[in-house]
């Protein structure tokens, strides 16, 4: 083969790209599973097939792209952004249909972390597949990134969280009264709609739910509901006292709620423990959740380390020293305690800007490691 040890070919790198979109496709649909994409290409390196897994249940990516590709698949390469599993589950083991298919080479982006599926890559070696595994390279950034929800959550037994907030450009999320209604326009919000699509749960504190009665369901131009309730994310509101009014929108029957209080899951410091939330949403199946809580819970789960991702749309306007803040206390003295973000993508959203980043670093950067302050 006339290319270095461990690196794949131009072909394989352009079908991995390729997989990465086809597994993007799955992302409002496949959870709790991860999202895959797989691409096919014959023995001169012609795409052959492509597929990618669209639901629980669902055939897997591989399945869907080595059907696509029938004889064509015999003697050539399967691409996929997922180390192919090797169990069976509500389907058959995905490497069993690789060999069937007479694949000869399989260029897998990241190692699956799960014990039950993980050896995928072991067994069809052990069969005389060839086999190159992108994990940890830079190659493989674009599968790891497709697929970071599920990967977070397996990995560390959480949901993945991004933060989500609206501000003005120096940083005040309401005015003095509180009034928040609407700092950014109607394109931006109709964006939120589209992250609450992707997430399984949607997490506010009850300072939220006090001051703004929100519905928290993904909603169409017109305010109509855009998916039934059995498809709409959890409402989760975090609820240390159980304050939640039994008349809130949050309890009405648009979506599945959850108020969880200290009584379930216990308490730091006097105040709900998030990290034991997260751990029961993970129990639950989440395994995404988008926050848009106020600054009180912002700030508790970055403090926490309960937070991966940022994401902040800002208007073009500006309410000066009494307006109200979007982020509470970090506990940070000095610039040793910066909480850094890696920066995703700058985009207009209408009249406003949408700015995404990573959380990056140890989660909890130096600042006090307590549970939050959720009141």
């Amino acid at each position: 083969m006339n290319r270095p040890a461990g690196e794949p070919t131009g072909d394989e790198l352009q079908a991995l790209a390729r997989a990465v979109e086809l597994a993007a496709r799955g992302l409002s649909t496949v959870s709790p599973n991860p999202a895959v994409g797989c691409v096919v290409l014959d023995a001169s390196g012609a795409v052959a097939g492509e597929g990618w897994h669209e639901r629980p249940g669902g055939p897997h990516a591989e399945v869907v792209a080595l059907r696509a590709a029938g004889e064509r698949a015999r003697g050539g390469t399967a691409v996929v952004t997922l180390e192919p599993c090797s169990h069976t589950g509500r389907t058959g083991p995905c490497t069993v249909a690789l060999r069937g298919a007479g694949v000869a080479r399989v260029v897998l982006a990241v190692d699956d972390p799960t014990p039950d599926a993980a050896g995928g890559a072991a067994s069809l070696a052990g069969a005389g597949v060839e086999v190159l595994s992108g994990d940890g390279t830079s190659w493989a950034t674009g599968a790891e990134r497709v697929n970071e929800r599920w990967l977070t959550a397996v990995r560390t037994g959480r949901p993945h969280t991004t933060w989500k907030y609206a501000a003005t450009l120096d940083g005040r999320s309401a005015a003095a009264d509180g009034s928040s209604r609407w700092i950014t326009g109607p394109d931006a919000r109709a964006d939120v709609h589209r992250l609450r699509a992707l997430a399984d749960a949607v997490l506010v504190g009850v300072g939220t739910v006090l001051a703004d009665d929100p519905a928290l369901t993904v909603r169409g131009p017109a305010g109509e509901p855009t998916a039934p309730p059995d498809q709409q994310p959890l409402r989760v509101v975090a609820d240390t006292h159980g304050r939640t009014p039994s008349g809130a929108r949050v309890r009405d029957a648009a979506a599945p709620t959850w108020v969880a209080t200290a009584t379930e899951l216990g308490t730091v410091d006097g105040r709900l423990d998030l990290r034991a939330l997260m751990a029961a949403l993970a129990g639950r199946g989440v395994r995404s959740v988008l926050t848009e809580g106020g600054p009180v819970l912002a700030a508790a789960l970055l403090r926490a380390g309960l937070v991966d991702r940022v994401a902040a749309y800002l208007a073009p306007a500006l309410l000066g020293g009494g307006g109200r803040e979007a982020l509470g206390s970090l506990g940070i003295a000095s610039m040793d305690g910066i909480v850094r973000l890696e920066l995703d993508e700058v985009a207009a959203v209408g009249s406003d800007v949408r700015i995404t980043a990573r959380v990056r670093g140890p989660r909890n950067n130096g600042a006090p490691s307590t549970a939050g302050t959720i009141v």
